[in-house]
């Protein structure tokens, strides 16, 4: 824990000191830039660093650094560390990215207990009576912060691999970074295309669609590119990668499909969402699938007629929610989550890892499936 902790402000500082240059960039062209850097600031401070720490356990999970040392001083690991410390900010920096053009998408109010980016660019307008539509302002601005996230995570990752000694390790771990990035992107465009086209598709495929996004919106993306990321700088065997990413993907679906519990059910005080958010945006989601395969037409067919309003009321939130709870849909993602875990827990049997990295990973298995935000 003490090392998960130490790591978690090694990041912290690797961001503040990449935001700083920024800033300095932004501010030399013009001072109104600097409110996009500050906007940044407040997106990534903090958090639970699930990514991050990912990267760092697949690295020490293959680096060979005997547990009685300190990985964190440069004897142990080489100055690796710093590699992998600014790796992890670059993950950090991408997720930043992902939820500032989420939010816009969702047209979610709220990130984190505060407003999200493009809710704070439209304040903002509203605040300076600027001309023209605050909304439509917001969500430019917003959208613009998300692709200079984008591209402030590709500078992180160049600077930070620029460090391994291993220029083929280097190449590999970039390598896996940009396919992450491609492939979270593509999963977006696919949980964005089924909350729009699920009408005109047969129910029976509702399931595969939405375990596809889960795949590839969220568990990859969340769990397995980052462990392999840090694998790859440590120069991990083929063996040790199919290992992690046998580990890393049904975690990564545990991961989601308790988000998705969370966004119906989660308590507004820990998540930073509204209740039943996601009822709101109309997610199809596995909960939803399997609600609707469960569910007499009747209340099938209210569930689709309130799924996606923006209006809904708390009687209704709640409605929802006690019906995707009685027709046991709720039980079932709740299984699929244990079952999914127990995966993951298994591929780490027999496996080639350091003992502490193994140690760390079961902890982790249990942080991202059992959370309740």
């Amino acid at each position: 824990m003490a090392e998960s902790s130490r790591l978690t402000d090694l990041v912290q500082d690797a961001i503040d000191a990449f935001l700083d240059r920024q800033a300095e960039h932004a501010a030399g062209i013009s001072p109104e830039l600097t409110v996009l850097v500050d906007e940044a600031r407040s997106l990534l401070a903090g958090g639970k660093r699930f990514r991050a720490r990912f990267c760092y356990w697949g690295w020490r999970a293959v680096a060979g650094i005997p547990d009685e040392l300190d990985p964190m001083s440069p004897s142990a690991g080489d100055g690796e560390v710093d590699a992998v410390v600014g790796v992890a900010a670059a993950l950090e920096l991408l997720h930043a990215a992902a939820l500032v053009h989420d939010d816009i998408m969702d047209r979610s109010a709220t990130r984190r207990g505060r407003p999200a980016a493009h809710e704070a660019f439209a304040a903002l307008h509203r605040r300076a009576g600027w001309a023209k539509d605050s909304t439509r302002f917001g969500e430019a601005a917003a959208l613009l912060l998300g692709d200079l996230l984008l591209g402030w995570a590709d500078s992180a990752l160049r600077i930070a691999t620029e460090l391994v000694a291993d220029r083929a390790a280097a190449r590999a771990a970039v390598a896996e970074f940009e396919r992450m990035r491609a492939e979270v992107t593509l999963g977006q465009y696919l949980d964005v295309l089924e909350e729009h086209s699920w009408i005109a598709r047969p129910d029976a495929e509702a399931g595969r669609r939405a375990q596809q996004v889960v795949v590839y919106k969220s568990a990859k993306y969340s769990v397995e590119a980052p462990l392999v990321i840090g694998a790859l700088l440590g120069g991990a065997s083929s063996e040790q990668v199919s290992a992690l990413r046998a580990y890393g993907v049904p975690l990564g679906v545990a991961f989601q499909l308790r988000d998705d519990l969370l966004g119906v059910y989660g308590d507004p005080e820990t998540t930073g969402k509204p209740a039943g958010d996601d009822l709101r945006e109309g997610k199809r989601t596995v909960l939803i699938a399997l609600a609707r395969t469960a569910l007499p037409s009747g209340a099938r067919s209210l569930l689709d007629e309130l799924l996606g309003d923006p209006e809904l009321d708390d009687a209704q939130i709640d409605m929802l929610r006690s019906t995707l709870r009685s027709c046991g849909a709720v039980d079932q993602v709740e299984r699929g989550i244990e079952y999914n875990v127990q995966q993951a827990i298994k591929a780490l049997q027999g496996a080639h890892l350091t003992g502490s990295a193994r140690h760390e990973l079961l902890a982790l298995a249990e942080a991202v499936s059992r959370r309740d935000a």
